[in-house]
């Protein structure tokens, strides 16, 4: 099997829903999708659509720069070599990770749908299915956000997300209390503040919550800031945004700095790079989520197939964003959350979704 054509599109993800992060509130993410075609029947499908410039260091414009410097490597190569493909890639360009991380997702797919078999058999084989997620609770006023976690909990949500950060410390102190007042037995609760406190914020964050269940994700901007905030924290500490390579992580756990982590698997390397971080929580014994920052049905399958490769005990969940736009590409196989679980896709090989033909409209670049 050999790539004949790389198409580029773009699609903007309209918000249903509200999402306020310290940073910002999410806005219109555009996502771009790429079709990878062969000389065989198959074709592949990846995506990456970041949720905006400020929280992530790539965006919709770089990504797709990146693009007109990696879809013409890709032309005869073998995507189901996806060592050969990542080689190609790196000896294209440093960088673009993101860009990459959607093209090894697109790999995966066409390996699938060659071997007849789907993305979560390729890697390991599920464990779980369904997946559970974990919902987001925006920022908010202390009753909005209580209001909302019981909401969520009624629904069959057992991973709650609380965000913070971006606003007084004592304003994130009463959302905190407020929330894990109301967090039932058997439910998780993560404070993430998406890099929103100082190191003196996050400690004395932590040191008003003592006593109340709940992990801290990402607190501080950097990794130096998070480790120096870690001993004097009352709670278990998951790194997200800093967490951005294998090295990091591995760091993280063997330093004692992290207790578990919020990956995104195009911050990473897709799948490939997802998958090694995986197998090194596994024998670490470190929980992690199997998440991006957003994305339509090709980022959530993707999320919810390696996801599901995970053990329940050290999976915080396969974050998808659908219910914040409610729009899926596979009207019939798109995942979705259903009582707090999500499913992986059913539409066949690969990572298991059919595209109609043109949902996607003109393509806005094409290799090959």
């Amino acid at each position: 099997m050999k790539i004949t054509v790389v198409n580029v599109y773009a699609k903007t993800m309209p918000m249903a829903s509200a999402y306020n992060m310290s940073s910002a509130p999410v806005g219109d993410p555009s996502t771009t999708i790429i079709e990878i075609i062969t000389d065989s029947e198959h074709v592949g499908w990846g995506e990456i659509c970041p949720s905006g410039p400020l929280p992530q260091p790539e965006h919709a414009g770089s990504i797709r720069a990146d693009l007109e410097l990696l879809g013409p490597t890709l032309i005869g190569t073998d995507p189901t070599l996806i060592g050969e493909v990542w080689a190609a890639m790196t000896g294209t360009m440093d960088g673009g990770i993101g860009a990459k991380s959607a093209i090894d997702i697109g790999c995966w797919d066409l390996l699938g749908k060659a071997t007849n078999r789907r993305v979560c058999d390729l890697l390991g084989g599920p464990l779980m299915d369904p997946v559970p997620t974990y919902h987001v609770i925006p920022i908010g006023t202390p009753g909005e956000s209580a209001g909302l976690a019981e909401r969520l909990q009624d629904e069959g949500i057992t991973k709650l997300q609380l965000k913070a950060g971006g606003r007084r410390i004592e304003d994130d102190i009463a959302a905190a209390t407020a929330v894990a007042g109301v967090v039932r037995p058997g439910v998780d609760l993560f404070v993430d503040a998406n890099r929103g406190f100082t190191v003196e914020q996050a400690i004395q964050f932590s040191q008003a919550c003592t006593g109340l269940r709940f992990d801290m994700e990402q607190p501080c901007h950097t990794y130096d800031e998070c480790a120096a905030a870690k001993s004097s924290l009352t709670h278990p500490l998951l790194l997200d945004e800093c967490a951005k390579d294998l090295a990091t992580v591995a760091k993280s756990i063997s330093s004692g700095v992290a207790n578990g982590f919020g990956m995104k698997l195009t911050r990473v390397g897709g799948l490939s790079g997802m998958r090694a971080i995986r197998d090194l929580c596994l024998a670490t014994h470190t929980p992690t989520s199997f998440d991006d920052s957003w994305g339509g049905d090709i980022i959530a399958a993707a999320c919810v197939h390696i996801g599901s490769t995970m053990p329940a005990a050290l999976s915080r969940g396969a974050w998808i964003s659908h219910p914040y736009h409610q729009l899926h590409y596979d009207e019939v196989n798109g995942p979705r959350i259903e009582g707090g679980m999500v499913a992986i896709p059913a539409g066949g090989p690969g990572l298991g979704l059919v595209m109609p033909t043109g949902c996607f409209g003109d393509a806005i670049a094409s290799y090959g």
